[in-house]
C-alpha cells in the first residue's frame, strides 16, 4: 500500500509496461533459442574436426621417442668408441623373443635403452638395410626408417650429420 513517505512509489509512478516489456517477462523467443542451438552445433562440429586421429598422434609420439633414443645411442657410441646398431624386430618369425620389438646392439648392458614400442602394434623397417648404424664415426651414411601403425606411416631420416627427424616420404620409383 503506497504511502506519502519519500521513496514510496505508486502505480502512476511505475514505468509504462509496453508489448516489449511483457515479451521479456515470458522468457526467450524461439528465434533466440534457435540461434543459440545453431552456435552450439557449429562449435561442436569444429571441435570434432579439430581432434586428431589417435593412431597418427601415437605414431608421431613413437617417432619422437625413437629419434631421441637413436641420438642417445649415437652419443653413447661416440663416447665409448664402439659401433652401435639399431635393429627392429622382423615379423618373419626369426626372432623368438616376442617381448623385444627393437634392439640396440653394441651398447653397454649397464645403461640399457628401451626395447619396446609404446604401442605394441607399431612396426618399423629400415629402408635399404637391415640395421641402422649409429656410430662411432662422426659422419654416417644417410639412413631412413619407416614406422607404421595400422594404416598410418611415418618416416624418420638422417643425412648422416643431422639427428634423425621426421622426413617426407621418398617418391615411388
Amino acid at each position: 500500500m503506497p504511502t506519502s513517505a519519500p521513496g514510496s512509489k505508486t502505480a502512476a509512478d511505475a514505468p509504462p509496461r509496453g508489448p516489449r516489456q511483457r515479451a521479456a517477462d515470458r522468457g526467450f523467443t524461439l528465434l533466440e533459442l534457435l540461434i543459440v542451438v545453431a552456435i552450439i552445433a557449429v562449435s561442436a562440429g569444429l571441435i570434432a574436426l579439430s581432434l586428431r586421429d589417435g593412431d597418427e598422434a601415437k605414431l608421431e609420439e613413437e617417432g619422437e621417442r625413437l629419434s631421441a633414443l637413436l641420438e642417445m645411442a649415437r652419443a653413447e657410441s661416440r663416447v665409448a668408441g664402439v659401433s652401435v646398431h639399431w635393429v627392429p624386430r622382423q615379423d618373419d618369425g626369426a626372432d623368438p623373443d616376442t617381448a623385444v620389438q627393437f634392439r640396440f646392439i653394441g651398447l653397454s648392458a649397464l645403461q640399457p635403452l628401451p626395447t619396446r614400442w609404446l604401442d605394441a602394434a607399431t612396426r618399423a623397417q629400415v629402408v635399404g638395410a637391415a640395421t641402422v648404424l649409429l656410430g662411432p664415426e662422426a659422419i654416417l651414411p644417410p639412413q631412413r626408417i619407416v614406422l607404421r601403425l595400422s594404416d598410418k606411416r611415418l618416416e624418420l631420416a638422417s643425412d648422416g650429420l643431422a639427428p634423425f627427424a621426421v622426413a617426407r616420404p621418398l617418391p615411388a620409383p
